[in-house]
């Protein structure tokens, strides 16, 4: 009984290991100032679940990576939206 215990404990420690790190590139057409990236870099970063945010005023786009089981594109999509900078997934 106890060896059961201990394997299911150990399957639901071992359950976040489970959610794979996505990367996804937005493009964010409404970033027209040197400063704009600086504001969905911030947007982005504040979301739970992202560990990376790498934004590219020339291009007009964010990298991000995160986490899949705290997070989703959706939301990352929100957060620039919210901080005024609509966005969509790359095409």
């Amino acid at each position: 009984m106890k060896k059961i215990l201990a394997v299911l404990l150990l399957t639901f420690v071992s359950l976040p290991t489970w959610a794979a790190t996505q990367t996804v590139t937005l493009s964010v057409p409404g970033m027209y100032c040197p400063v704009c990236p600086i504001t969905v870099k911030k947007a982005l970063t504040a979301v739970k679940g992202v560990s990376k945010v790498k934004v590219d005023f020339d291009f007009r786009e964010a990298t991000v990576t995160y986490d899949d089981a705290q997070t989703n594109v959706a939301a990352l999509i929100k957060a620039t939206t919210d901080a005024g900078y609509p966005s969509e997934v790359q095409k």
